[in-house]
């Protein structure tokens, strides 16, 4: 459809430049350079000093689990042990929290599900400890480490998407990351708007959009954590279909640990606007936005908007 223009809203962790970041996103998406048709509301730099280096890849999108070390020099054992360390460290990179008790209330409601993602993660960890024994070049092979920071980049999703969900909710950075996405907004004048929003990215675009109408023909959450009660309980208001969407595609993986609850329809008001689709996301952490992004629900999402995606996407 011409004149059609698609907002992209990243999500967690430290991301490339802008330009490289919105042509990584269209190549995934379209297969090519979208030109002023595609905008990204690059908020990374809100809670990240500099880009990560042109040749390194996104963070989330898959490789071998880190080790993380806790302030004795010991790697944490057990999942408690592992969610005290993680909101300790979200504290500290978020700065001084609200001294409110609804704050404090707050995050321990953000506290629960970190605690379920860890959980989750150590139930996968392991189901992966019953499939056949790795090479002995694996990390988990050659490191002694429990199953939720064995499996493939869970701790690191874990870790990198709570930190920067509680940055967001009580590190004094939200109303910065909302206002880069309202500038990307405000740069689109004319024609059918597709807003697409990956991870936190989906929070920030859909409390934009509930704050102030856009007519938005078409609504696109992936790897999405608006259906968890501990986001929802964050909100600024009460869950809804924002204003003038049109229609809202809601698309997640069962084994996404950021997307644990994944139906939003029964709770995002009036009914029939929003529809949730379960994909097979073939990351190693079944949250990479590539892999999103190239899944035929969102492609076809896309396709009724701006009437093409090219069959030779970037994967």
């Amino acid at each position: 459809m011409d004149g059609a223009t698609v907002v992209y809203v990243h999500g967690n962790g430290n991301k490339v430049r802008k330009d490289l970041l919105k042509a990584q996103w269209d190549r995934a998406l379209f297969g090519t350079d979208m030109g002023v048709a595609s905008r990204m509301a690059y908020w990374a730099p809100v809670r990240y000093g500099t880009p990560l280096p042109d040749d390194e890849p996104d963070p989330l999108a898959g490789g071998p689990p880190p080790v993380r070390e806790l302030p004795d020099g010991r790697v944490p054992r057990t999942p408690d042990e592992f969610i005290e360390h993680t909101l300790r460290e979200a504290r500290r990179r978020a700065g001084p929290a609200l001294g409110k008790r609804s704050a404090q209330a707050g995050e321990e409601e953000l506290a629960h599900w970190l605690a379920r993602m860890t959980y989750a993660a150590e139930t996968l960890g392991r189901a992966e400890d019953a499939l056949p024994a790795p090479a002995p070049s694996d990390l988990s092979e050659a490191l002694p480490l429990p199953p939720f920071m064995r499996a493939p980049v869970f701790e690191l999703l874990v870790k990198l998407t709570f930190e920067d969900v509680y940055a967001y909710f009580f590190g004094g950075v939200g109303e910065a990351m909302r206002e880069v996405v309202r500038g990307e907004l405000a740069g689109v004048r004319d024609g059918p708007l597709v807003v697409l929003g990956h991870s936190l990215g989906s929070v920030i675009a859909y409390e934009v959009l509930r704050e102030e109408r856009r007519d938005v023909t078409l609504l696109v959450t992936a790897g999405c954590p608006l259906g968890i009660t501990e986001v929802q309980d964050r909100l600024a208001l009460p869950t809804a279909v924002p204003a003038g969407v049109a229609a809202w595609s809601n698309v997640s993986d069962l084994r996404d640990l950021v997307a644990l609850d994944h139906w939003l329809r029964p709770e995002y008001g009036p009914p029939g606007l929003v529809t949730d689709h379960l994909d097979r996301n073939a990351s190693e952490n079944h949250h990479g936005i590539a892999e999103y992004l190239g899944s035929a629900t969102v492609q076809q999402g896309l396709r009724a908007v701006f009437g093409r995606v090219a069959t030779d996407r970037a994967g």
